[in-house]
């Protein structure tokens, strides 16, 4: 079996640990080949050189961000050829995705798991979404797992500024929005005031000229028990869309609908299983995928590739 680790050091969403690559080269030696990347040219260059000899299975290292770049390279590396199997080594300050997903834990350990039955592996298919974005006339195609604008994008902004401080910090934001937002404070109207975009679903625009939440996840559980796209894999083939309109002071309260996993409701909410939809911003407006803060004057979400993520073994 041809396996290969690709092992990310930028530090910008990932913090690698102390001796972590030495560790992974000394334990895929004989076994594996291991790619250390620090930049998406370095991603570029891995991903190539899979696609050219083949692979039975890759090992991503890092966050959510990096899983969705190393997702993506590999899927243009390969154009129409099927993904070889996924591992998830989850790292980053956050590492939505492998929660969700079951494969949080020491990450040297989880490669050395890997390596000493990799012929008994299981693996589960797992859905994507695929992000096309516009932006003037260039056009960028991703595969990722959560996108999300409007108060998504801004919390992010708020996020990274406060210094990224991973649940912790998202939970101290998210309370002190969630209190303020009952008075109209201008911490949570920052976040939560609606951003000027249109939505169409399914060829269908929608009435609302802003939008203060616009959500699409593969996962139930955004971060902090945040289950927003409860329906979340549901059907791999449609997205799980979740918009609303609603201004800080009637969005905030409904903080405890989300957390319960159930329909955030109000004027001009929408949520449902789509096939795709598109939002579209006058000029370039900010969305976040999987952690990633981008720009775009057009954004269209639809089913991504049905990846196989191997399984966590114990022992």
């Amino acid at each position: 079996m041809r396996i290969d680790v690709v092992v990310n050091t930028n530090a910008h969403l990932y913090r690698t640990k102390p001796g972590l690559v030495g560790a992974v080269k000394d334990a895929c030696r004989g076994r594996a080949e291991v790619f250390v990347t620090a930049t998406m040219e370095d991603l570029e260059r891995a991903t190539a050189a899979i696609a050219a000899r083949g692979s039975d299975l890759v090992v991503l290292s890092g966050g959510d961000g990096s899983f969705m770049a190393g997702v993506t390279s590999l899927a243009r590396a390969l154009g129409d050829r099927e993904l070889p199997r996924i591992g998830l080594m989850a790292g980053g300050t956050v590492a939505t995705i492998a929660r969700n997903w079951g494969k949080v834990g020491d990450p040297l350990g989880f490669v050395e798991a890997l390596l000493r039955n990799p012929d008994a592996l299981r693996s589960t298919p797992r859905p994507t979404l695929r992000v096309r974005e516009q932006r003037g006339a260039a056009a960028t195609e991703r595969v990722g797992f959560i996108f999300g604008t409007g108060l998504v994008a801004r919390f992010f902004d708020v996020y990274y500024a406060d210094g990224a401080r991973g649940y912790g910090g998202a939970a101290r934001i998210v309370a002190r929005i969630f209190v303020e937002s009952f008075i109209g404070g201008a911490y949570a109207r920052r976040v939560l005031d609606p951003l000027p975009c249109s939505i169409e679903v399914d060829g269908r625009r929608l009435a609302p000229p802003a939008w203060s939440l616009v959500c699409a996840s593969v996962v139930r559980n955004l971060g902090i028990h945040m289950l927003v796209n409860y329906r979340a894999g549901e059907d791999p083939s449609r997205v799980h869309l979740v918009a609303s309109p609603l201004p800080s002071r009637s969005l905030g309260p409904r903080a405890p609908l989300v957390l319960a996993g159930k329909r955030i409701g109000g004027p001009g909410h929408f949520d449902d299983l789509v096939s795709a939809f598109t939002v579209r911003f006058d000029p370039d407006g900010p969305y976040v995928l999987d952690g990633e803060i981008l720009r775009a004057s057009e954004v269209t979400v639809s089913a991504g590739p049905v990846i196989r993520v191997v399984e966590p073994l114990a022992g």
